[in-house]
């Protein structure tokens, strides 16, 4: 019998970062996304997944960048209202298919079993802890600066983590 898990999203978050400079890093997360997720068994060993990204919610907690980010040099989010990513298996790792810019490429996460637990108000509450990288480039992400020194503005890599937690339906 297939369950349905609803994501809690006051409870869960899909943050990335990318090198800055090659000497810091630039953190960032998305607002607003859904998860839809449907398990045969609570160990969660045959789950299905989709996630929905809304690239609009994008945030850096600076203005100017966000808005460069949702530019057509990157998310370009007129066109590309949402990011996804689809997986039938929630192993360790997982892969799936990732689509940021409508360029699809199969990935490999690392994702983490948390547990159950029965909430205060007796609902089944399950977690997860999702780990990643990914070339920006591989999605059309290609927007750069030189620097003086030789070196480029913004890294190729983005490093995706994500904490998810789930009520189960019914």
């Amino acid at each position: 019998m297939t369950t349905k898990w609803k994501l809690d999203l006051s409870h869960s978050d899909i943050t990335f970062k990318v090198r800055h400079m090659m000497i810091s890093n630039v953190k960032g997360n998305f607002t607003d996304f859904d998860v839809q997720l449907e398990s045969e068994d609570e160990n969660f060993s045959q789950a299905k997944a989709v996630v929905t990204i809304q690239t609009n919610s994008l945030s850096t907690y600076n203005a100017d960048r966000d808005n460069h980010l949702k530019s057509a040099d990157f998310l370009h989010v007129e066109v590309n209202p949402i990011i996804t990513f689809e997986t039938d298996n929630l192993d360790n790792p997982a892969s799936g298919k990732l689509t940021i810019n409508g360029i699809t490429k199969k990935i490999t996460l690392d994702i983490s079993f948390n547990g159950t637990e029965v909430d205060p108000y007796g609902k089944t509450r399950a977690g997860f802890s999702v780990e990643g990288k990914i070339n920006r480039k591989d999605f059309g992400l290609t927007w750069n600066a030189a620097l003086e020194t030789g070196g480029l503005l913004i890294g190729e890599d983005v490093k995706i983590t994500g904490e998810l937690q789930f009520i189960k339906e019914g």
